[in-house]
């Protein structure tokens, strides 16, 4: 009978163990809360962690300053945390990030901003988990290409060319740079001619972009634009208020699947988006980081597919045809 006791005691003492050593303690550096997206992104990481319960996050808000993240890093290491979640202010960062964390030997998984492949190959703890950019920008010309066919009266001088103007999420941002190529040679590949009246960049912002929106419907070739192609929902936004300001009537199409962007779409100020899947990219980064921290094969019970030490989690096109669903889910 004491042998049985005794027994049972040491049970519970190993599980108590086992389920001390599956705490997992997360260092997160996000770009900048004042981000629309990752603001949201960063609402469900912590929601998700609180959900999982055996999960710790420390968040930290790199304010759009590299200097700052790298400083947010190096204290988050000398602290301990078991695994880092790096939302890049600077892609070209990383390989200053993955020196640090392998000389401490912590894995480390990035998101939303992706290193390059060879950054990311030279640490065999380190991943991305985000979008592909480049669907992104397909999907929104398909997403414009369908609306255009659906509205004719869009085309004002009836000669079958889009005259656009796109805003620009910043020069030689990875994601910015493929979607403003791709959702353009998407409507070029559908058979669409188009003509670029102007280009430039907002940095994500919503009011950067109402001020560039401001400028083009000031210029002598106001009266020409018959799209607005936005890299983001916030910059659309801006571009929505601007042309409401100027009492102007013209279709606006952004990236992201915003709340916000839904409302307008009912309102009929926006004409569509892109969901950017944040939930499913916050529930990849957790699974993810948790399996690398515990030792565990980074694929193990993961529900998403690595390939080359990415998860690219699916964009969706949303129009006036799934508007409604996606109402339904915010």
């Amino acid at each position: 009978m004491k042998l049985k006791k005794m027994t049972v005691i040491a049970g519970l003492c190993a599980g108590l163990i086992s389920t001390s050593t599956l705490a997992t303690t997360i260092g997160v550096t996000i770009y900048d809360y004042k981000d629309n997206f990752m603001n949201k992104f960063r609402n469900d990481l912590t929601a998700d962690a609180k959900l999982q319960g055996d999960t710790k996050l420390i968040l930290t808000d790199s304010q759009n300053d590299q200097g700052k993240q790298l400083d947010q890093v190096q204290t988050l290491l000398a602290r301990g945390v078991d695994v880092l979640a790096i939302n890049l202010v600077d892609p070209k960062a990383a390989k200053t990030i993955i020196r640090k964390a392998k000389q401490n030997n912590v894995p480390v998984v990035f998101f939303n901003k992706k290193p390059s492949q060879a950054a990311l190959d030279s640490y065999d703890k380190a991943y991305y988990v985000g979008a592909d950019a480049k669907q992104s920008g397909i999907m929104q010309g398909d997403v414009i290409a369908d609306a255009w066919k659906k509205h004719p009266s869009w085309d004002k001088d009836k000669n079958g060319v889009i005259n656009y103007v796109l805003i620009k999420g910043e020069m030689g941002h990875p994601d910015a740079e493929a979607r403003t190529k791709f959702v353009i040679d998407e409507l070029h590949k559908k058979g669409y001619k188009t003509k670029q009246l102007h280009l430039d960049t907002a940095d994500w912002s919503t009011a950067k972009a109402k001020d560039k929106m401001d400028a083009w419907l000031a210029g002598p070739d106001a009266d020409q634009i018959e799209v607005v192609i936005s890299n983001n929902d916030a910059m659309a936004w801006g571009a929505v208020t601007s042309l409401k300001q100027n009492h102007k009537n013209i279709p606006v199409f952004g990236i992201d699947g915003m709340k916000q962007t839904f409302k307008y779409m009912q309102d009929g100020k926006m004409y569509g988006t892109v969901l950017n899947d944040d939930k499913n990219q916050a529930k990849a980064v957790l699974k993810l980081a948790t399996n690398l921290a515990n030792d565990k094969a980074a694929d193990d019970n993961l529900g998403y597919t690595i390939q080359d030490k990415v998860i690219y989690v699916p964009y969706v096109g949303v129009s006036d045809d799934n508007l409604s669903q996606y109402i339904a889910k915010n």
